[in-house]
């Protein structure tokens, strides 16, 4: 008996060995790497997270221009990585080739829908986040005037602006919401000088909130705010903590729990194609609340948050989604 079941307990560890052996995950980081402090950083988090819950090593890469799309996603096709998340939406066209030519490599994409057998598309409702952070960008400015900075001039980041925009305005129709964006190619991602210019040119019209969606850009974005006593709002990722008491509060979108996901499913073998939509109600965005920008937040502040995102949740507000129609009616 002691030996039959030293031989089951034996063959468990080596199936369990060998289901870990063929996983062998990579995720591929969009411009501006993987510590941006915001949006790709978000997704390595998601990859830290998995790794340290299952002892599974990942693979990564950070790209230095599009040219390098194509073949870095090939390579890892090639090299037998599995499942293979790429961060952003610019990864669609070298996705829509290397997802045709490897069928049984499972690929999951962030904020992008790519109708493939084999690939996972991930897209919030960023503007539900959005609507939260204009009602606390709109309660804690003196002037009643607030602003936006965007990175690439693309619906996706006029999807962020307008939820925001919404949300500042739903406290009355004397507010007011300044909105610019950084560029029209991908290095406005990665230009804090250019987001912290544009940030003072909106404080010197009377903006006292700045809320940036802009990756690596934002970083200059959230010191012109500090530089100029004013507040900023952060992105993706919880940045309250860049400057403890200066960021109002980060709108959080979940791209760790995205990339966390993929992975382990595909480690259970319940990795599923098609489309996940992740909204607050199924924690894919939120606004950030802890330590650091508790001193910021008044109970008026949070109540006004949780009713909000009570009625989003509920149906009762309908936050507009720029990309339906690309169109913004607040």
């Amino acid at each position: 008996m002691k030996k039959t079941l030293l031989t089951l307990l034996a063959t468990a560890a080596m199936s369990a060995t060998a289901l870990a052996a063929d996983i062998k995950p990579a995720i591929i980081y969009d411009l501006g790497g993987k510590f941006d402090k915001s949006f790709n950083e978000a997704a390595y988090n998601g990859a830290e997270k998995f790794k340290a819950d299952t002892g599974i090593e990942y693979r990564d890469f950070e790209i230095a221009n599009d040219a390098q799309r194509e073949q870095a996603l090939r390579r890892f096709a090639s090299d037998g990585n599995n499942p293979i998340v790429m961060a952003g939406f610019s990864w669609s066209a070298a996705l829509e080739k290397v997802a045709a030519e490897y069928p049984d490599t499972k690929f999951a994409i962030i904020d992008m829908v790519l109708d493939k057998p084999n690939v996972r598309s991930v897209v919030f409702k960023e503007e539900e986040g959005g609507w939260l952070a204009g009602i606390l960008a709109g309660m804690a400015s003196k002037s009643k005037t607030v602003s936006f900075v965007g990175g690439m001039d693309i619906p996706l980041i006029h999807k962020f602006a307008c939820g925001y925009i919404g949300g500042a305005k739903s406290l009355g129709s004397d507010y007011k919401v300044l909105e610019a964006y950084t560029g029209t190619t991908p290095d406005a991602w990665n230009d804090p000088v250019k987001g912290g210019e544009i940030a003072k040119s909106q404080f010197d019209q009377g903006s006292d909130v700045v809320y940036h969606a802009a990756g690596g850009t934002g970083v200059g974005v959230l010191q012109a705010a500090v530089d100029a006593g004013k507040l900023g709002i952060g992105v993706d990722s919880n940045q309250n903590g860049l400057h403890p008491g200066k960021v109002l509060t980060s709108m959080v979108k979940r791209v760790d729990v995205a990339v966390y996901d993929a992975f382990m499913s595909a480690k259970d073998d319940k990795f599923q194609p098609g489309v996940n939509v992740l909204g607050l109600k199924e924690n894919g965005v939120d606004v950030a609340m802890d330590d650091n920008n508790a001193p910021l937040i008044t109970p008026e502040m949070k109540a006004a948050v949780d009713k909000a995102r009570a009625d989003i949740i509920s149906g009762t507000v309908k936050v507009h989604d720029y990309m339906s129609d690309e169109t913004c009616p607040y």
